[in-house]
């Protein structure tokens, strides 16, 4: 499972519908429909904010948008749109900086139209509008490959 801080506009389209179905297993387990996942460390910032159903819907949210922008038709009715937060979740510099670099090396081989576009410029790393950017480094749940 893989719940991307960073924006979904950098998702190719295997990486956009990815990212809806984890997130919809994500929200799963935080309504604690599934016997599996639980654990998953991913959903840490998702469990450890005060309304984690409602901090999840709204990250949803913006993937939805995203897929709508290019024109796809997630389900927008698996979402409860009641209760989206205003309220910013931060994440890590590092956390960032990882995440897409990791894309990046993924979209060199899936997508290199996408990687041409995003991967190759030099600008700020937008997030998904769910979460604001803190100092820090790569989270500890990472997986972070040692150089050789």
């Amino acid at each position: 499972m893989r719940l991307w801080s960073i924006h979904p506009m950098y998702l190719d389209a295997k990486g956009l519908l990815a990212l809806w179905r984890e997130g919809l297993l994500a929200k799963k387990v935080l309504e604690g429909a599934t016997k599996g996942y639980k654990n998953h460390p991913q959903l840490l910032r998702f469990k450890n904010f005060k309304e984690p159903l409602s901090a999840i819907n709204s990250y949803l949210y913006y993937v939805y948008l995203e897929a709508e922008k290019r024109g796809y038709c997630f389900d927008k009715s698996k979402l409860n749109l009641q209760k989206l937060i205003k309220e910013a979740i931060p994440v890590t510099n590092g956390q960032v900086e990882h995440e897409f670099n990791h894309l990046c090396e993924k979209l060199k081989v899936r997508c290199v139209k996408h990687f041409e576009e995003y991967c190759k410029c030099n600008e700020k790393i937008a997030l998904n509008p769910l979460f604001c950017l803190v100092s820090g480094g790569v989270e500890s749940w990472e997986r972070v490959k040692k150089p050789k």
